[in-house]
């Protein structure tokens, strides 16, 4: 979207194109992976779920929620420059109604950071909320990418070694689709290959940074490969599609379609 011009934006929009937002986090991924590994994967999903849905895809949400020890190292590590839930509620709820404005009548918020799940909801369910008291039709669909990862595929990465989704942070599944789509950021020879996190079923704050893995990660990616995040990317962006895709159709028979877009370019 942020390389488009107005116009060209406001035809897909008045077509009927879904706006599909990447949602990531600037969050430290360990030695090897940089900074902004969420907000590059959001985007490399949201791109090909855009391809498959015909859909347009916005500027990404560059800062997520606060990183949680159990799930992202914590929040006292360099490098993870985080929100409050208010900003991200804020955030979620001010995107779903400006592109409601614009004339979009779907909105998929698609989410990289595991922390941002819930305050995503919030934002888009206010949203969507206030617009349907106004009389609009406008549907949003919020998801994860993980998600779609479906068993097999796990078993064939991870061939019997999947340390679970709390402690693949920083891990084989990010750094082999990182290895995939942008091999230049990644520096595979700092992979610090320590044993996953042990860490409690529970959160103590303030929490207790020597609990959090030297390398910021839980979990190795000493087993991460291009041809892995290969795998990863076409498996899971094809049940992305065939998911969102089918959902989206479903909604676009229900919503009256807007004979012009909302908004107008001077």
């Amino acid at each position: 979207m942020e390389e488009l011009d107005a116009f060209t934006y406001r035809e897909m929009i008045g077509r009927g194109a879904p706006v599909i937002v990447p949602v990531g986090a600037t969050e430290q991924h360990g030695p090897h992976l940089p900074l902004q590994t969420d907000v590059l994967l959001a985007k490399a999903m949201s791109t090909r779920l855009a391809e498959a849905v015909d859909g347009v895809v916005a500027a990404p949400v560059v800062y997520g929620y606060k990183s949680q020890q159990r799930s992202g190292g914590g929040n006292h590590l360099a490098g993870t420059t985080s929100l409050d839930a208010t900003t991200l509620i804020a955030i979620a709820r001010t995107l779903t109604l400006e592109f409601a404005r614009h004339g979009a009548r779907q909105v998929v918020f698609l989410n990289g950071h595991f922390e941002n799940y819930q305050f995503l909801y919030e934002g888009v369910e206010l949203a969507t909320t206030e617009l349907k008291q106004r009389g609009e039709d406008v549907s949003a669909i919020l998801l994860s990418y993980w998600d779609f990862v479906d068993d097999e595929t796990i078993e064939e990465i991870y061939r019997g070694a999947f340390p679970g989704w709390d402690v693949e942070h920083g891990g084989v599944l990010e750094t082999s689709l990182m290895l995939h789509l942008h091999p230049q950021l990644v520096r595979l020879d700092r992979v610090m290959d320590l044993p996953a996190a042990q860490l409690p079923r529970y959160d103590r704050l303030p929490v207790r940074p020597e609990l959090t893995p030297i390398s910021g990660c839980l979990s190795s990616a000493a087993a991460a490969s291009e041809s892995a995040g290969r795998l990863l990317l076409d498996r899971t962006s094809a049940a992305l599609a065939a998911a969102i895709g089918a959902e989206l159709r479903t909604a676009s028979d229900l919503i009256p379609a807007h004979t012009t877009p909302r908004f107008t370019t001077p």
